[in-house]
């Protein structure tokens, strides 16, 4: 693949020189600033061979550089090799941010280049800033690897389904109403809406355009008479469009949009996220036009789950439980007995997952990792780096699946045959700290960053740590990482999980422990924010379980848990056991019977 790589980059800088591009800037980001983003997009993994879901690629003529974070400097490191891709690990110290190495790297006269449609017009503008005061000029409107990228999948097309007001509790009516309250409260005139899954949230539709996520490629304007939803009309059946009409959502074509806003004019206010919106788009909007840079006015309310939302994600925890505790019974029984690698143990869970109601799918690329692989956060098996599971050492299993009753998250470190004492030391070390976080009992205002302790806090006393967040948010239906809430131990702004935690949010709950080329340890819950008592200091605030599925008793040391700690687990096995068990084969509910014993 090293090879490949070389000769792209060949063809790139080629390329560049011809446009007289001295730097160009290849994002992961689709036109909509999505996290993960279709085939068509993947033009960061294209130039530089990298796969991982984040990332940034810089090529100049005598460099070219790949910026990712810690969940996958590991893999980076490995797919890298041999490419001439030099690895920026982002966050760690001396090393240089893209915008602080473009600002040092590029001189008067010089350009930088990028699709503009794959850059967010804050980010855009921020670039411009720092480089103009350098003599550097930016062109936004080429799509280099567009035109070196010969056999490019085309634009994603698949078919749009409605979501019934069953599954998501509120209508797209009364969603828009408030909504158009909102801009109203706002000043503004028209919302302009570019994320995938906030439209999808808004509308109640689904669709599949991003592996994994039930996304419809779509831009959405919204007025206070109208909607204008921009998207491929193949993917609606006429059913849908008749629905939508009749709720006054017009359809047009995916590209129109930018011609919408060119048409727009003074006082017109137009609400619109920058950090969101493509670079192109905004530019096209006519002077004179007053842009009301906001966050969306859909990103809240979306992660605050109403009850029938919160109780339906229930449901699609005891389906996931159930599928997720048969597939470690399954491997505990098989493992040393038939072959089994990474991938056919992927494939066993999906079908185990498949056997529910209204499984959709899987809510990410499943990451079922043996041994050293564990060790890279976010490891999704190949044929070509598939490997045997054997009957000794760990297995992390980071999965989910998408229901009709919402999205799941789990993590479960498993014990396939005989473990050192130095793994199960940070096999409980690293569970401590997942139930701690579960348990806190907190004031309404308190952001992630104010409780991410209780999850590190077992690994911070020995000195140790992890390298990613403590959780994210997640979504109904929807994509498996949303914000804005998150736990995390520092800000981190172009993360957006800082929010207070409200009621209705569900957040994963997911330290980990990981050693170079050794071992991984995570074990992660999705917990959903509930109201506790009310006192004349306010009101307090607490977590729930969500995920039912026992933790691997073979690798805790009692021990080292506190009374509490020992409490939480032993409570939380109880309520697993009494959800799951019937459910169960006999043999299967005698296992979890003796997996979920107190300890």
């Amino acid at each position: 693949m090293s090879h490949i790589i070389q000769e792209r980059l060949s063809s790139l800088r080629t390329l560049m020189r011809e446009k007289g591009i001295d730097a160009y800037l290849v994002p992961t980001d689709d036109f909509h600033a999505s996290e993960y983003v279709g085939d068509y997009f993947k033009c960061r993994k294209f130039i530089t061979g990298f796969t991982g879901s984040a990332g940034t690629a810089v090529v100049m003529q005598d460099m070219a550089g790949l910026w990712t974070d810690g969940r996958y400097f590991i893999q980076a490191t490995q797919q890298l090799e041999g490419s001439t891709v030099e690895l920026f690990k982002m966050g760690e110290p001396d090393v240089p941010t893209v915008h602080e190495f473009l600002e040092k790297n590029l001189k008067e006269g010089q350009c930088l280049g990028f699709d503009g449609r794959t850059v967010g017009a804050a980010e855009a503008e921020e670039l411009s800033a720092k480089l103009s005061q350098n003599g550097v000029t930016i062109s936004c409107g080429e799509d280099l690897i567009g035109e070196i990228w010969k056999d490019r999948p085309a634009l994603s097309c698949e078919p749009v389904k409605e979501l019934d007001i069953c599954w998501c509790g509120k209508s797209r009516t009364e969603k828009c109403r408030e909504i158009r309250q909102a801009m109203k409260d706002k000043g503004a005139d028209v919302f302009l809406l570019t994320c995938l899954d906030d439209i999808a949230w808004l509308l109640n539709i689904r669709g599949g355009d991003v592996r994994c996520n039930p996304v419809v490629l779509s831009y959405l304007a919204m007025t206070e008479k109208e909607i204008f939803l921009f998207a491929s009309e193949k993917a609606f059946p006429q059913e849908v469009q008749q629905a939508l009409e009749a709720n006054g959502v017009t359809l047009r074509p995916y590209a129109e949009i930018y011609e919408y806003v060119t048409r727009l004019e003074a006082p017109t206010k137009v609400l619109l996220c920058k950090a969101k919106v493509n670079s192109l788009l905004v530019s096209a909007i006519p002077n004179g036009v007053e842009i009301l840079d906001t966050e969306n006015l859909t990103f809240l309310p979306k992660a605050i789950k109403n009850p029938t939302e919160v109780e339906n994600e229930r449901i699609a925890h005891i389906k996931d439980g159930v599928a997720v505790t048969k597939f470690i019974f399954w491997l505990k029984q098989n493992v040393g007995k038939i072959p089994i690698t990474e991938l056919s143990a992927a494939e066993q869970l999906e079908s185990l997952r498949a056997g529910q109601e209204h499984f959709m799918g899987n809510s990410f690329d499943p990451i079922i990792s043996y041994g050293p692989h564990a060790a890279m956060n976010h490891y999704s098996a190949t044929p070509e780096t598939d490997v045997p599971i054997e009957a000794k050492g760990l297995l992390l299993a980071d999965t989910g699946g998408q229901y009709l009753e919402g999205t799941t998250d789990i993590t479960r470190t498993i014990v396939m045959g005989p473990t050192t004492d130095e793994q199960k030391k940070f096999f409980t070390a690293v569970l401590r700290g997942m139930l701690n976080l579960a348990a806190a009992k907190f004031r309404y205002g308190c952001r992630g960053i104010n409780l991410d302790y209780l999850a590190r806090g077992p690994l911070w006393e020995m000195g140790e740590d992890f390298n990613h967040g403590t959780g994210h948010g997640v979504g109904y239906y929807l994509n498996v990482h949303e914000g804005p809430n998150g736990f995390r131990w520092k800000i981190v702004p172009e993360r957006n999980d800082s929010a207070v935690f409200e009621e209705g949010m569900i957040t994963s709950d997911e330290p980990g422990y990981y050693v170079e080329d050794g071992y991984g340890i995570r074990h992660e819950n999705l917990i959903v924010c509930k109201k506790a008592e009310k006192t004349a200091f306010g009101q307090f605030m607490c977590f729930e379980h969500l995920t039912m599925v026992p933790f691997d008793l073979d690798a805790v040391v009692p021990e080292q848990m506190s009374q509490r700690e020992r409490e939480l687990l032993n409570a939380y096995h109880t309520e697993v056991y009494e959800k799951i068990s019937p459910y169960l084969e006999p043999d299967e509910r005698e296992w979890l019977k003796e997996s979920t014993r107190a300890i």
